[in-house]
């Protein structure tokens, strides 16, 4: 049952790289377009706030009738943007052009979420939904330096152009399985009515703390490092991260069935912040590595994990309750990105930030407490005379 879920996984890889793919060859796009960096890092922000947007406004409607036809959408809508992008002409086409893509970018997200954790049993419900962050996170770690070197060698639009190639690849393997879908509920009733419940609303904002900090941080790791003295090493901390992340979101799945989301709600905060402390901290290359190691692993897994505490014992609003969580996140990377550059901007040296940086992570650390609570009362409840029901 689990292998059905793939096409799902490769329509994600095309989203990983889009989300970060730009940063690597901004100064390029500046150039081409006769405008400023700053011009063309305002792409990333309005792809952001579409993707924040149109997850949980737009996900819901879609669906309504054919799961399907909703992902093809999506995605169609997803590679429309970047082709438009590929060949903007000016910046006001390309800034459009990056709303579009977001918008399809968070559609899809929620939709295929969703979907892989409805076409498979209970049981293996973790594994499904890590499995689509597990193409999130590959397509993160594999296609930014590949596109970046596309990006030296061809030009940017050849490095957007690598991206629509993803997302067309995705689309074929969705159209392949469209009759195996499952139709999916949309939650029923207005879509922030989800946000009612205090679980929901603290898993919210837990995923946009940990976007802050993971996600938000990971734009100053190079730098970061040279102000260790790390130089040289900044390629190896790249891959140690995404390895990590990689590799993390790749075994999630199994621990997060077999054992539920509770105790991973807390490792995994506590193994973010130690990473945090150790590069904030030391200027050993080796513990930086493993400090890597440890970001890009416990920043990602927490993804399904939250998705598992937030879902379980209300699977009919996964897809609201999903759209909201990732729609966190992608803001707090935003939100972390500009406040590391301000921090910057104000005198602090670049390693400090990994100490800025635990700050959000341990305030999330804190709402997973709550969380894991919240869902012990959601899938143990006690009656009155304090014994569990049957």
């Amino acid at each position: 049952m689990i292998r059905r879920v793939w096409p799902l996984t490769a329509a994600a890889v095309a989203l990983g790289i889009d989300a970060y793919v730009l940063a690597g060859v901004l100064p390029q796009i500046a150039g081409s377009l006769s405008t400023t960096a700053a011009m063309i890092g305002l792409g990333v922000t309005a792809f952001t706030a579409a993707y924040a947007v149109a997850g949980p406004l737009l996900s819901g409607r879609l669906t309504r009738g054919s799961t399907a036809r909703a992902l093809l959408i999506a995605l169609g809508v997803f590679n429309l943007g970047n082709l438009i992008t590929t060949l903007a002409p000016g910046v006001e086409i390309f800034l459009v052009s990056r709303v579009i893509a977001g918008a399809g970018a968070g559609i899809l997200t929620a939709v295929a979420t969703a979907t892989a954790a409805a076409m498979v049993e209970d049981a293996e419900r973790g594994r499904a939904m890590s499995m689509v962050t597990f193409g999130l996170s590959a397509g993160t770690v594999a296609g930014v330096p590949l596109g970046m070197l596309i990006g030296d060698t061809a030009g940017w639009r050849w490095t957007m152009a690598l991206v629509v190639a993803f997302g067309v690849c995705g689309m074929a393997a969705l159209a392949v399985r469209a009759r195996n879908l499952p139709v999916l509920d949309s939650g029923g009733g207005p879509v922030f009515s989800v946000l009612r419940s205090a679980k929901t609303s603290l898993g919210v904002v837990a995923a946009f703390l940990l976007g802050v900090a993971s996600l938000g941080l990971y734009t100053y790791l190079l730098p970061m490092a040279e102000s260790r003295g790390l130089d040289d090493w900044g390629f190896a901390l790249v891959w140690a991260w995404g390895i990590g992340g990689v590799g993390a979101t790749a075994l999630i799945g199994k621990p997060l069935d077999r054992f539920g989301p509770r105790p991973f709600l807390i490792a995994l905060p506590v193994i973010l912040a130690l990473g945090f402390a150790v590069a904030w901290l030391s200027g050993n290359p080796v513990a930086w590595i493993v400090a890597a190691v440890l970001w890009g692993a416990a920043g990602w897994a927490t993804v399904p994990t939250l998705q598992q505490a937030l879902t379980a014992d209300r699977p009919a609003q996964a897809m609201p309750v999903i759209a909201f969580q990732m729609a966190a996140m992608y803001l707090g990377s935003a939100v972390g990105a500009a406040a590391g550059s301000s921090l910057l901007s104000g005198g602090t040296v670049a390693a400090d930030l990994a100490g800025w940086a635990l700050i959000p992570a341990l305030a999330a650390l804190l709402l997973a407490g709550a969380i894991s609570l919240r869902y012990l009362q959601a899938t143990h409840p006690v009656t009155t005379a304090g014994r569990s029901t049957p």
